[in-house]
């Protein structure tokens, strides 16, 4: 009798794809990133997200294994998404992209919830490592860095040893990231649910820790510190 032509099959036992939400407000940086991830058998991207808080709302209705964030995004940075999403879906594994070579931001990552740090120049070549890394629950940085930095921080973090101070609070990060933006006192408070006074308290209390005397200052501070774009 004639065969019936042999159709492929997934090999018995062969783990599933890792899901990717891949966020960045350009379009054509997701669409490279793409290409180099689901170029690979072992990962897929599953959803993109332009800004920190699209990244939080894909998170919650696509349920990736992991997200890719990039640092500077419009409304909510990746670093502000990483805090967020290591809060409400702890086993989400996340990974920073980012063209800031940068140990303040690496360390922000770390606290955030980051399990790795990818420069945006070298994508093309650590990148998929980054991801197998991550899923590994290893940690990943960027050759050059010292892997025994990344896990002597992590072990001082779960000790509660202390660890570099923030400059602001994270209320008051999302108070300047939204002032920077051009949002008055009142688009703030109904952004954020809170008073007009409270945002006001807020802004009054960053000029001073700064040492900032008015908008335009703190705009070129959000700029300097990554929080918005020039």
């Amino acid at each position: 009798m004639p065969t019936s032509p042999s159709i492929a099959t997934p090999a018995r036992g062969a783990a599933a794809p890792t899901r990717i939400l891949l966020a960045d407000d350009h379009a054509l940086v997701r669409r490279g990133v793409r290409l180099i991830l689901d170029g690979e058998p072992d990962l897929t991207v599953v959803a993109e997200a332009g800004d920190g808080a699209e990244a939080i709302e894909m998170a919650r209705s696509e349920q990736p294994d992991l997200v890719i964030l990039d640092i500077a995004m419009p409304r909510l940075t990746g670093l502000q998404a990483a805090r967020e999403l290591s809060r409400i879906m702890p086993g989400l594994r996340i990974l920073m992209l980012t063209m800031y070579d940068n140990e303040q931001y690496f360390f922000e990552a770390l606290k955030a919830g980051a399990a790795g740090y990818v420069l945006k120049s070298v994508a093309d070549r650590d990148l998929v490592e980054a991801c197998r890394a991550a899923m590994r629950d290893e940690p990943f940085l960027y050759p050059g860095a010292v892997t025994a930095l990344i896990r002597n921080f992590l072990d001082r973090a779960k000790d509660g040893e202390d660890l570099p101070p923030r400059a602001i609070t994270e209320r008051e990060e999302e108070i300047l990231k939204l002032v920077a933006e051009g949002n008055s006192s009142k688009e703030i408070a109904e952004l954020l649910v809170i008073s007009v006074k409270t945002v006001e308290r807020h802004r009054a209390n960053l000029l001073q820790k700064l040492g900032l005397r008015d908008r335009l200052e703190l705009t070129r501070y959000a700029i300097r510190a990554g929080l918005i774009e020039p």
